[in-house]
């Protein structure tokens, strides 16, 4: 039986590949980055559900709004044997291509060149869209009925931090506490590893405030833009000197502490600035607690501010770690079993520095695994790009765990 299954997905390479090719056309960037949002994604995923035959399928969407626009999620649901269902959760939306000229092909006219495609969402998180759709083609094409009930989840707003997305789906119980959840955002290329945990997080923002003046005066003003730099540098240096904790179970296996964005100050050179804005991204090991480190962050800006004299404010988004799910669990032990069968390897489970919504199942006490098979490094960044047969193996993955024993 499974060996049919795998020979239907292989016959689907074409038609997959053009089918991501189809919805990477369009470019579903969240109103909140400046884009339309994704229904006009949706409407070309409902096109291509719509081709595939897929007669048993009931189709739902849901609609949640946000400040400016309403965004769509689709649900398809295809009944099994059994009532207890196989959710597979993708994510429509995509972040911006970014600056043009570092790409070297039109981000959203995907082409192929050689073993893979490219584009701007060909990888996250299209491919496993695809796959996921596919899968069930394919298991249908080979005449077995699924073992589980399947419910194939194509969701908002996951790029934006799932606001208007999978966070307000959850609140109307959609999902259910037996549900068998796989969320493909996010993996490697060997497709050895599956995703059971993840960090806690910290977002800080720091907002210093001196005194503006001219460049040829310093000593009348107060130059926020040297303070915002000595604060910048003592949390840097007592973070990652106080939180040194390893768990070898993560990928990166200790806490990271990450000064990322600075907001422009003054748009001319002999100006001092009064106000500079200031970011850091900490992910942080569950067994590290949150509130030593907000504490400790907290006293350095009390110590700096009674030092210069700036005010500093300190805005703080916080995230604590979720329960992991158990290695032990029927979800992962049916996607082992599946990963082995067409990869012909035994993945490891452990956890990463965070980012999927998979957190937000492991809140409300549903198990939740990340798998994909995902090219490494590619996400994001100008000329992503998936490789084929990535996409054909996770459609003969999610097929596989479709079809149960």
């Amino acid at each position: 039986m499974h060996g049919k299954i795998l020979i239907e997905a292989e016959k689907l390479r074409d038609s997959m590949v053009e089918a991501l090719t189809r919805i990477c056309k369009i470019p579903a960037v969240s109103p909140q980055n400046g884009g339309t949002g994704e229904s006009a994604k949706i409407n070309e995923l409902r096109l291509i559900i719509d081709s595939l035959g897929l007669d048993k399928a009931s189709l739902k969407l849901e609609f949640v709004e946000d400040p400016t626009s309403v965004r769509p999620s689709l649900f398809l649901e295809y009944p099994g044997r059994k009532s207890q269902r196989i959710c597979i959760l993708t994510h429509v939306d995509i972040v911006p291509e970014g600056d043009r000229s570092l790409w070297t092909v039109d981000p959203f006219n995907p082409v192929i060149k050689g073993s893979r495609l490219y584009g701007r969402g060909v990888s996250d998180n299209g491919n496993s869209l695809i796959a996921s759709l596919f899968a069930l083609k394919a298991l249908i094409n080979s005449g077995v009925e699924p073992e589980y009930t399947i419910l194939l989840a194509f969701v908002a707003d996951e790029e934006m931090g799932s606001h208007y997305g999978l966070e307000k789906l959850l609140e109307r119980e959609i999902f259910r506490p037996d549900d068998l959840v796989i969320v493909p955002d996010s993996g490697n290329d060997a497709g050895d590893f599956i995703e059971t945990a993840e960090k806690a997080r910290l977002a800080l923002s720091f907002t210093v405030l001196g005194k503006q003046v001219h460049a040829s005066m310093p000593n009348t003003g107060l130059n926020a833009c040297r303070v915002a730099n000595m604060l910048a540098y003592e949390v840097d240096e007592a973070l990652n000197k106080t939180f040194t904790e390893n768990d070898n179970n993560f990928d990166v296996p200790y806490s990271t502490f990450e000064p990322t964005r600075r907001l422009a100050n003054v748009p001319n050179i002999n100006t001092v600035p009064g106000r500079e804005r200031f970011d850091f991204d900490c992910r942080i090991l569950p067994s590290v607690n949150l509130d030593k480190v907000i504490a400790l962050v907290q006293k350095i800006c009390d110590d700096i501010s009674h030092k210069t004299g700036a005010a500093i404010n300190l805005e703080i988004s916080r995230e604590d770690a979720a329960t992991p799910t158990s290695s032990d669990s029927k979800v992962v032990k049916l996607l082992m079993k599946s990963i082995r069968e067409v990869l012909k390897i035994t993945p490891k489970t452990g956890g990463i520095g965070g980012g999927t919504f998979a957190a937000l199942f492991r809140r409300k006490n549903i198990p939740a695994v990340v798998w994909s098979q995902e090219c490494d490094g590619v996400a994001h960044m100008p000329d992503e790009y998936t490789e084929i047969e990535y996409l054909v193996n996770n459609a003969k993955v999610f097929a596989l765990m479709m079809a149960g024993d």
